[in-house]
């Protein structure tokens, strides 16, 4: 059985570095270095459309079904506004994941920080019409949402650490280029009417 997808807002990593040599050297402190056709940042986390719709459904006590929960996410997410392309920078590796990722944290421009804001201002939304009481409880306990921290860090996960540190690395200073926003995994979201 094929496992359902996760749903992301993400925007795509179109180029890190100068050339493939700037972001090939991170292999010195990154194994497992994925390819940069396949990086992006993620802008916000849903999971799993029929986990999060589940997680509603038991939030609300069954007030708020899961097809209801589904169908009105599935509206949102196809709502959604663009952020178009833009470039950071970044100068150092974080880890993440309790250990088990590392990632460029990435200084973007104001407009991508606000746009994020503005992301999980509409999911607020979203699930208070979905009948959701105490939203800000439901969004950091929610495992299909996943959070665990209500600061978003921009960062763009490139592997696994080599070093047992948890504390930030310096590295040359890179520009990484982002393409317009879009839902990961958007193709697979459920017709609506």
């Amino acid at each position: 059985m094929q496992p359902f997808p996760r749903i992301t807002v993400e925007v795509p990593v179109l180029g890190v570095g100068s050339g493939p040599a700037d972001y090939e050297g991170l292999a010195q402190r990154v194994d497992s270095l994925r390819r940069v056709g396949g990086l992006h940042m993620t802008l916000l986390h849903i999971g799993i459309l029929e986990d999060f719709s589940r997680d509603v459904t038991e939030w609300t006590k069954g007030i708020t079904s899961a097809d209801a929960a589904a169908r009105e996410t599935v509206r949102w997410l196809r709502s959604l506004p663009v952020l178009g392309a833009f470039s950071g920078t970044s100068d150092r590796l974080i880890v993440l994941g309790g250990g088990r990722i590392a990632g460029l944290e990435v200084d973007v421009p104001q407009q991508v920080h606000d746009f994020q804001v503005s992301l999980v201002e509409g999911l607020r939304v979203l699930l208070d019409g979905l009948l959701v009481d105490n939203v800000d409880d439901f969004i950091l306990s929610s495992p299909a949402l996943g959070f665990r921290y209500p600061h978003w860090v921009p960062h763009v996960a490139v592997g696994r650490p080599k070093s047992r540190s948890r504390g930030p690395v310096g590295i040359p200073p890179m520009t990484v280029a982002f393409g317009e926003s879009r839902v990961r995994n958007g193709r697979f979201l459920p017709a609506v009417d």
